[in-house]
């Protein structure tokens, strides 16, 4: 028999004796959730005619169906990507997306949180500016209760959802490829010193020397930003050591790309003069001559997995318990190296 009235997550999880978290996350299709458990909640929500009630929802929690995302730049294809896996999650669960950029500016995307928590957006997916340091716009949200995940780019002093690549098994992985094919003086253009992935890839670089007996040389880590300028002028730092590098390991693509034009610039052979490693797989990185070896990190599926723990978090409420989830990354190598 079927119920009658407005059914809802609770009434699932009462008769199914799970809980609404569990529901949830069920209806959504998550990965850590049994066939079984699936095939129940959503034969027994089929049997009550369960639907979302966004109206319903919005008026209770006093927020509406959108879902606010806040990148540092749109124009990067790790983000673009990321923002296709949110969308097609958000739509699937009845959410329309608001995009913002901070342009890595940390006022700005101030501004961008205070703007989407004034539209009483449902909850926020964010990955943070390189200029980012101070967290208090990100306790205002938890102060007032709007659900927000982390992805790719975190803070980590916040007790939030995150969903990141493994960015020192990435960086890792890309250095001791230099090492094996022979490259003794390697080099680092790394991102700013205090965001997560410019940390870890430095770690994954560092403990890759290490373990294979190298030493660690300060002056070949150059510290910089996210972008093409600074591989451009990261590589002119590296022009001015006594000792040039036979190889650079770089924080992501576009400062790759930099470092790669200044390479050429200065009339240096790419791999035989000096090798190259980026990190992003940018579609670029395979048009350029020679192709760039890079690490693939899968942003659809960050994106993806950031909105389902979003809405799982909006659906659950105080059930909700933050947790971190890490994807595996992948070496491509072509012919710069």
């Amino acid at each position: 028999m079927k119920k009658t009235g407005l059914v809802t997550i609770k009434d699932i999880a009462k008769q199914l004796n799970i809980s609404p978290s569990t529901v949830s996350r069920a209806l959504h299709n998550h990965p850590d959730i049994s066939p079984e458990t699936k095939k129940a909640v959503n034969t027994l929500a089929k049997e009550l005619d369960y639907h979302p009630d966004s109206v319903a929802q919005s008026l209770q929690k006093r927020r509406t169906n959108l879902i606010g995302v806040i990148v540092p730049e749109i124009k990067h294809n790790f983000f673009s990507a990321a923002i296709s896996g949110i969308e097609d999650v958000a739509y699937r669960a009845g959410y329309a997306i608001i995009v913002s950029q901070s342009n890595e500016n940390y006022e700005r995307e101030v501004v961008n949180v205070r703007a989407l928590m004034s539209n009483r957006v449902a909850g926020l997916l964010i990955s943070i500016s390189q200029n980012t340091t101070d967290s208090e716009h990100f306790r205002l949200l938890e102060r007032q209760n709007t659900p927000f995940v982390f992805f790719d780019r975190v803070c980590e002093d916040v007790n939030a959802s995150k969903v990141m690549v493994d960015d020192f098994a990435g960086a890792y992985t890309a250095t001791e490829h230099l090492i094996k094919k022979g490259y003794q003086r390697i080099a680092h253009l790394a991102g700013p010193k205090y965001i997560s992935i410019s940390k870890k890839r430095l770690e994954g670089y560092k403990s890759a020397l290490k373990e294979n007996d190298m030493f660690y040389d300060e002056k070949l880590v150059v510290f910089g930003g996210m972008n093409e300028e600074d591989g451009r002028s990261g590589f002119q730092q590296l022009l001015q050591l006594e000792q040039m590098p036979d190889a650079i390991f770089a924080v992501n693509d576009p400062v790759a790309i930099g470092a790669f034009e200044k390479i050429k610039e200065h009339g240096l052979r790419i791999p035989k003069d000096i090798a190259l490693v980026g990190f992003s797989n940018n579609p670029i990185s395979a048009l350029v001559d020679p192709p760039l070896t890079t690490v693939d990190q899968p942003a659809y599926e960050v994106g993806k997995r950031a909105a389902m723990l979003l809405i799982e978090q909006i659906n659950s409420g105080d059930d909700f318990v933050p947790r971190e989830e890490v994807l595996k990354t992948k070496l491509i190598v072509r012919n710069s190296t």
